[in-house]
């Protein structure tokens, strides 16, 4: 994938340009980490991942010739590298090779060839990258927010305010599940993306009224005001049971998370999900009415 714009389009900016075999995200670091030292400098850090080929390159070389741009590379494989550093030579680019020389030294001192493959690295740290991915998905779709892509969801909590589902749903993206969060509102319209959704994923969270209610007055004495009904017990209980119904007729099931370490609900959770998606075919909530 290229990035066409060139620095004259951008203006006096300088120009850095990232090119790498696989996302780009060692150089792109490291080209953030070293502008530190140049606050406020007008910079341009333009990323070109997953460059395999000898043409790709010329592309982007060729984009930069005769502008103040500055090439960094971290391409592992040689021929693509060499393409690279010849084709600046040829058009006076600055480039920097972030990878060869190390890769050089390694290799004299290993009596080894690299294998040349880019991308290595994420992929042996995979299931590291699937947790940040899960924690970001997750921290992004809390308490309702962005639901045009909550079907990409592995797992979507729903109940009533301070039943505990972010901290839930924290706990569980750091198991590397991306989560989402529904607050149910009596009254409240629920999002239209809820109506897609795969039941299978969705889980239903309760509490016993006693707990909830204090953990909601907790609430409200950190923040200093009072909020209406928020913290009555009977409020407290119709919320509960009226959030109960509805995760009966759509066929939810519900986790009771009284009095549990948050790892015991994070385990029931994950149970529930896994045996639904292991036992029953995919099915939307329910069309909205």
């Amino acid at each position: 994938m290229l990035e066409s714009a060139t620095d004259e389009q951008r203006g006096d900016k300088l120009g850095i340009h990232i090119v790498s075999g696989g996302v780009g995200a060692s150089g792109e670091l490291l080209a953030h980490t070293v502008l530190a030292q140049f606050p406020g400098a007008p910079v341009d850090i333009i990323v070109h991942p997953h460059v395999h080929d000898v043409q790709d390159v010329n592309k982007i070389v060729d984009s930069i010739a005769g502008t103040k741009g500055i090439l960094l590379h971290t391409l592992v494989n040689s021929q693509v590298r060499d393409a690279l550093l010849s084709e600046a030579r040829r058009l006076d680019v600055a480039e920097i090779d972030l990878a060869g020389p190390v890769i050089d030294v390694l290799s004299a001192r290993l009596s080894s060839e690299p294998v040349g493959q880019p991308g290595l690295y994420r992929k042996l740290y995979d299931q590291y990258f699937k947790r940040i991915d899960a924690i970001e998905f997750t921290i992004a779709h809390d308490d309702g927010k962005r639901t045009h892509d909550l079907g990409e969801a592995d797992i979507v909590l729903m109940g009533v305010s301070r039943l505990g589902k972010t901290p839930l749903s924290v706990y569980l993206a750091m198991q590397g599940w991306k989560v989402a969060n529904i607050p149910f509102v009596p009254g409240i319209v629920l999002p239209d993306a809820v109506w897609t959704l795969d039941r299978r994923r969705v889980v239903g969270l309760t509490i016993e009224p006693t707990q909830l209610a204090v953990h909601r007055r907790w609430r409200e004495q950190r923040l200093g005001v009072e909020v209406g009904n928020y913290v009555d017990q009977k409020h407290v209980a119709s919320e509960l049971r009226e959030a109960n119904r509805f995760f009966h007729a759509h066929d939810i099931p519900v986790i009771d998370v009284t009095d549990k370490p948050i790892e015991t609900s994070g385990s029931d959770i994950v149970g529930v999900v896994t045996r639904r998606l292991n036992s029953l075919p995919p099915q939307q909530i329910a069309v909205k009415k």
